[in-house]
């Protein structure tokens, strides 16, 4: 079986290089030229864990990166698009990507065999049916060779490569029985559950899957910002024994039912707004999603007050995590780029940041921001005037442990007995708390 993904992020690489460890051969294709010159030369473009050493196992092997996909949409029978849908200033998904990958692949088909096209993009419900395949149609007689069908994916940063490996479940959005088959085949021999449902059921399930994230976090949010209201509530104990009923039934959604900046990173922030448009769009107005939304929109102000509260302009803030979780250096929609931005609007001008892995790409992303980058947590801790945790990094613990500043706990990482009063913020006089939540 041969392979061909468009798109090497963190989706496309992680897709490509899993399909080559399952014994296919695979092309990567990729737009950004610099990107594609990355992987080539055996360097991940982004910081995910363990992928570095399956890149480096398959380049040349059974993975190629090419510049020129005539040649390897001609070999192969999969067509997997995982470009970006980002989504517009009304929500609404673009498609412009997803669909100038489609053009590229029938562009390039000179012979009769049936190819399958797979979406792994994201894309609202009901995309598949009301836009590519009557896009694919208008190509002409290439499209009756082509099998059209969508796979959403369900990869965490900073754990693609466990997650691809060992899913819990993989989803075929398909119409048609020879596309089923043929997909069936290329994921048979991981022995995971296969469930074959409409394409518009796939597309949906992806949605159900961030927006009940999304949904979550800013549930707990609101929670953490009630509790404020109430007083003498010590919201990380509270959430934690939360945690402990057992209709939880020991899976892993801590991370999410559990305050801290506003939802970040690019699928939530994307996908919510998607759904909502595409719900609208639909004559339907889904009330509790838009106040998700909504929410989440208005949390970093409340976090931004926080930090400034009773602080003079000249004061020096110090930030501690700027990507949108710990483990990853993605600063796509990072609540630390709007709450720094919130700071700097209100005339608080001398930010000193540190992150173990995204400063750089940060500074890049952000050049509009001006934040001194430290070279460490604890010269944060040391010349900053007060600290505040945006990211939820297990290597801050042992800086704030030993910091005599005020911090503000914006991850509510650290209960309020390590951080020494009733509440979550202030002065820090020890640090061995539990790990908190890393995604609200």
């Amino acid at each position: 079986m041969v392979i061909t993904v468009f798109g090497l992020g963190f989706v496309g690489l992680t897709t490509a290089l899993g399909f080559a460890h399952l014994g296919y051969q695979v092309y990567g294709v990729d737009a950004n030229p610099e990107r594609s010159r990355q992987i080539a030369g055996g360097e991940l473009p982004f910081l995910e864990p363990g992928m570095d050493a399956v890149l480096q196992e398959h380049l040349g092997l059974n993975f190629f990166v090419v510049d020129d996909p005539k040649e390897a949409v001609a070999r192969s029978e999969y067509i997997f698009y995982c470009v970006g849908t980002p989504y517009g200033e009304d929500g609404a998904a673009d498609l412009t990507y997803l669909f100038q990958a489609m053009d590229t692949t029938i562009e390039a088909i000179e012979d009769e065999k049936f190819r399958v096209l797979v979406t792994k993009s994201t894309i609202p419900p009901g995309t598949t049916a009301e836009q590519i395949v009557p896009h694919v149609q208008k190509k002409g007689e290439a499209c009756y060779r082509l099998g059209i069908a969508n796979n959403p994916e369900f990869l965490r940063e900073g754990k693609c490569w466990e997650d691809f490996l060992h899913a819990d479940r993989i989803v075929l959005g398909c119409s048609d029985p020879i596309s089923e088959e043929m997909l069936q085949k290329l994921y048979e021999p991981m022995g995971i559950p296969i469930f074959c449902v409409s394409p518009t059921t796939g597309e949906f399930i992806k949605y159900l899957s961030n927006t009940l994230l999304a949904t979550l976090i800013s549930y707990s949010n609101e929670m953490a910002e009630a509790a404020d209201v109430f007083g003498d509530i010590d919201v990380a104990k509270a959430f934690r024994i939360l945690h402990m009923d057992k209709r939880w039934g020991g899976c892993n959604m801590t991370s999410y039912v559990y305050p801290g900046c506003g939802y970040g990173g690019y699928c939530l922030p994307k996908d919510t707004c998607a759904l909502h448009a595409q719900a609208k769009a639909k004559g339907y107005e889904p009330n509790i999603l838009g106040e998700v939304i909504s929410l989440n929109a208005k949390r970093f102000s409340v976090i931004a007050e926080k930090i400034t509260k009773g602080l003079t302009k000249d004061s020096t803030i110090g930030i501690l995590g700027l990507s949108f979780k710990p483990d990853s250096d993605d600063v796509r929609d990072t609540p630390a780029a709007k709450i720094i931005g919130l700071l700097q609007e209100q005339g608080y001008t001398r930010v000193l940041a540190y992150d173990p892995a995204a400063m750089e790409v940060f500074q890049r992303q952000y050049p509009q921001l001006c934040v001194q980058m430290a070279e460490s947590a604890g010269q944060v801790c040391r010349e900053a005037d007060r600290i505040a945790i945006l990211t939820a990094w297990e290597e801050f613990r042992e800086s704030v442990a030993a910091c005599t500043n005020p911090i503000i706990d914006c991850r509510y990482m650290l209960t309020a007995e390590e951080i020494g009063i009733p509440g979550t913020e202030g002065h820090v006089a020890k640090s061995q708390a539990t790990t908190g939540g890393s995604h609200g």
